[in-house]
């Protein structure tokens, strides 16, 4: 483990119930590979009616990729600019489970395929026990505050 929930929930503007990721199995300039087991949480802020669907598992992908961009800017010396999801492409739905059923952790990978002036593209792809459960690709736009 590269980085546990707690350092993790430094990095990005989500803070307790709400930093969904446990942590970091490794990164690097391009993609990172994050655990967790916060989808099995009674308290999950993305439980509806006491089911968390799989379209919730957008933000766990949002979330590492949050996280990759923060530890990127990181080792090149600057802080990481205020980011928006801007547009989701792509989005497969593998299967209709109750996210909140599965027992084995969750991975979530995401892989930046483009970046300009702190915009990005990324991949993502959401697994357990090596089935798919969701993948697509996200547009993340940053928010420059003078």
């Amino acid at each position: 483990v590269v980085f546990n929930n707690s350092k993790l929930c430094e990095l990005i503007p989500h803070s307790g119930k709400m930093c969904l990721i446990d942590s970091v199995k490794k990164w690097d300039d391009e993609s990172i590979i994050c655990v967790t087991q916060t989808h099995r949480n009674h308290n999950n802020p993305l439980l509806s009616s006491g089911t968390l669907p799989v379209s919730a598992l957008i933000e766990y992908g949002a979330q590492a990729m949050a996280i990759h961009g923060a530890l990127v800017a990181d080792k090149l010396g600057e802080k990481m600019q205020e980011g928006y999801l801007a547009a989701l492409k792509d989005v497969n739905f593998f299967n209709n489970l109750e996210i909140n059923k599965i027992t084995s952790p969750l991975i979530i990978q995401a892989t930046r395929k483009f970046v300009s002036q702190g915009n990005m593209i990324y991949e993502f792809l959401v697994t357990s026990e090596g089935d798919n459960l969701i993948s697509g690709r996200a547009t993340v736009v940053a928010i420059f505050n003078d």
